[in-house]
């Protein structure tokens, strides 16, 4: 079979497989509208926010204090055996540093986590004390017409 055949058939098994929907949400189970259903699917808890933004906090204080504990004597043993003519030393130093590297990556990513989650719960907050301003402005603007 030529290329050119055996590619044909490809795609038109592939084009035959395909099931395109555009602009709509799969229908749910037992759903006969193809709308979605009616549960919305977005929604923000500030108590389940709150508590991973503090575990975040408290897992990068705790690698601040614990993950760096060895670096000193691991640092000296690296140096100390470097200078004896052990292979080892440089060895242990190259893990120190990377040891370090990927520490100092993990602190960031913590941080950045808590940062994140401070700021989506506090956005979120505003936002919805806006939405409920806005309601309630609304509300008032029917009564006075």
């Amino acid at each position: 079979m030529s290329f050119e055949r055996e590619w044909a058939s490809v795609r038109s098994t592939a084009t035959a497989n395909v099931d395109m929907r555009l602009n709509q949400v799969a229908p749910e189970p037992g759903g006969s509208n193809g709308s979605g259903g009616g549960n919305p699917d977005l929604s923000v808890d500030q108590d389940k926010l709150g508590a991973i933004g503090s575990a975040a906090y408290a897992l990068h204080g705790r690698l601040v204090k614990d993950g760096n504990h060895a670096r000193t004597s691991t640092t000296e043993a690296g140096a100390g055996l470097s200078s004896h003519g052990f292979l080892t030393g440089s060895a242990l130093t190259t893990v120190q540093e990377t040891w370090s590297s990927q520490l100092n990556t993990l602190l960031d990513a913590c941080a950045n986590i808590s940062d994140h989650l401070d700021y989506s719960a506090a956005s979120h907050a505003k936002e919805e004390a806006d939405i409920a301003a806005a309601l309630s402005t609304s509300k008032i603007d029917q009564y006075l017409k």
